[in-house]
């Protein structure tokens, strides 16, 4: 069957690039974003799926009234295997992040173009490449009437971008019934080009905006204010000494360091001559397991009541997005190991497990205690202008799930 199926598979590189077109032509914003959500695309999408035979399609809407039809879809195509005693699942994300510059685009970010073996436009790679070569592996099941050993299911999420409350944490926390204990889930939404690291874990996150509230005056007379913008720059230096005091290394992740950096800054006075009243700063903390995110809370707060002490200043935050590790996947899980082996026979490459500073999805099946794997075969042009997806990236990666998903099953 294993090589059915890849042949199968290698058939499918037009339809592939016809789905991945008429994805990237209907844009799928977060209302935070200048969007409506994901209700078109997913509509779109379900019509490509009901020309396959899948068992069921549903979906589970999470209600937003700023959305299309005030909701956010989370779309799940089942095809059932001899026995439902445990599903794999795969899941990828339907929304995308705005282009960004325009000048930068060579192309209309939402004409998909196919150049040099790439495919270029807006989602194309994050997280298109997962939508097309997930539903390849079923596809091919499909026209080969084989019914693997246990469910397959693929779960197409809404808000990955903007945090996944209208999506997997959503999903997570009001609809646990729909995942049994022995399911598993890969998620293609992370990895390196030669597709030799295999995610299993994730650091916590903590993104902080930090407020300096001071008070405006003239510049040319500062003993009359009190200069926000000075003191929050000495805070931003003091926050520095965070990666002294959370010193753990821990070689399973890259980097193998907790990180603390600042990031965005938002304009305060729009004038050279006064002296600013208030400071805004942001704060992207990834941050190791072995800490508790309130202990890093506590030590910025300590690091902020020596600068109100020093500029007499008064300093407050207010967290953008806080989430604390959720447990890793055992490298050791079948899962992981199956995928190893697959990644081997497919691509010749000898592949490990790893974890990341950057969060995925994977974190809320893993908190329900449900082994998950990120991986796939990425150029990492996600986010930026351009972004493409490598055709052969694509393929490789719809074959290694399909082999994976093989082994997995074998009794």
């Amino acid at each position: 069957m294993k090589d059915q199926l890849l042949k199968k598979i290698e058939s499918y590189e037009n339809y592939a690039i016809e789905l991945q077109r008429g994805l990237t032509a209907i844009p799928a914003l977060a209302p935070s974003s200048g969007g409506t959500g994901e209700y078109d695309k997913a509509k779109w999408l379900e019509g490509e799926l009901n020309k396959l035979k899948f068992d069921s399609i549903e979906w589970i809407n999470a209600p937003q009234a700023e959305a299309k039809n005030g909701i956010r879809p989370n779309v799940i195509a089942r095809y059932k295997g001899k026995s439902s005693a445990k599903t794999i699942w795969f899941m990828a994300h339907l929304d995308v992040v705005p282009p960004g510059e325009a000048k930068l685009w060579n192309s209309d970010p939402y004409k998909m173009e196919v150049k040099d073996g790439k495919l270029i436009g807006r989602g194309v790679e994050d997280n298109q490449q997962a939508i097309a070569s997930s539903i390849m592996v079923v596809k091919a099941m499909m026209e080969l009437d084989y019914r693997p050993e246990y469910d397959i299911a693929l779960l197409f999420c809404a808000d990955e971008e903007t945090g996944s409350g209208f999506g997997a944490d959503y999903i997570s926390d009001n609809k646990p019934e729909i995942f049994g204990k022995e399911d598993m889930f890969f998620v293609p939404d992370s990895g390196c080009e030669d597709g030799s690291l295999i995610e299993v874990a994730e650091k916590s996150i903590l993104w902080m905006k930090v407020i300096t509230h001071g008070k405006q005056c003239h510049a040319s007379r500062p003993s009359l204010g009190v200069n926000a913008f000075k003191a929050a720059s000495e805070l931003v230096t003091k926050y520095q000494k965070l990666y002294k005091k959370f010193p753990k290394k821990d070689r399973l992740y890259e980097p193998p360091i907790s990180t603390f950096e600042p990031t965005k800054k938002e304009a305060n006075v729009p004038n050279v001559n006064t002296l600013p009243g208030e400071d805004v700063f942001y704060m992207d903390c990834r941050v190791m397991p072995c800490y508790q995110l309130s202990e890093v809370k506590a030590e910025m707060r300590k690091m902020a009541d020596e600068v109100e002490a020093k500029f007499g200043v008064k300093v407050s935050f207010e967290p953008q997005q806080e989430a604390q590790a959720a447990p890793p996947t055992d490298p050791k899980a079948p899962i992981v190991l199956a995928l190893k082996k697959a990644i081997k026979e497919v691509l010749g490459v000898k592949a490990k497990a790893y974890g990341i500073g950057g969060g995925t999805v994977a974190a809320f099946f893993r908190r329900l205690n449900l082994p998950a794997v990120v991986y796939a075969r990425l150029n990492e042009t996600a986010h930026m202008p351009n972004e493409s997806c490598v055709i052969a990236h694509m393929m490789g990666d719809a074959k290694v799930f399909a082999v994976t998903t093989l082994l997995l099953c074998k009794k």
